[in-house]
């Protein structure tokens, strides 16, 4: 079994940057692949960005608008998400999620929540003046 633990979040500014972290613990010797969701007031839950390390593989929405970068650390079991130049649109909560399948970036399964098994608290960000 694997724990997600998000942290990162808050309140910036427009045009602001954060860095979200993903720490995973438990079984992290197998594959997986991490994707990271956010779900703004009123709004579906809809994928932002993903990482299969072991497929080379990293895709991210078109909302994201060239704007943000994910990383991941193998060595201290991490994943990062750079959000650079904030928008107001970009408020919600972001939750990051696993699943033992490196190859979910196939069919587009990787912006699907309900492809994933393993599913963090979710940390807030707040972008506003």
């Amino acid at each position: 079994q694997l724990q997600l633990v998000e942290s990162g979040g808050g309140r910036v500014q427009p045009g602001g940057s954060l860095r979200l972290s993903c720490a995973v613990s438990g079984n992290t010797f197998n594959i997986y692949s991490i994707g990271w969701f956010r779900q703004a007031p009123g709004k579906e839950r809809e994928g932002v960005s993903y990482i299969s390390s072991s497929a080379g593989v990293i895709r991210h929405a078109e909302s994201n608008k060239g704007r943000f970068i994910i990383t991941g650390d193998g060595a201290n079991n991490t994943v990062y998400l750079r959000m650079n130049n904030l928008e107001p649109e970009d408020t919600a909560v972001f939750y990051c999620a696993a699943d033992a399948d490196e190859n979910l970036w196939i069919g587009a399964r990787h912006f699907r929540p309900s492809a994933y098994k393993f599913w963090g608290q979710g940390t807030h960000v707040i972008v506003s003046s």
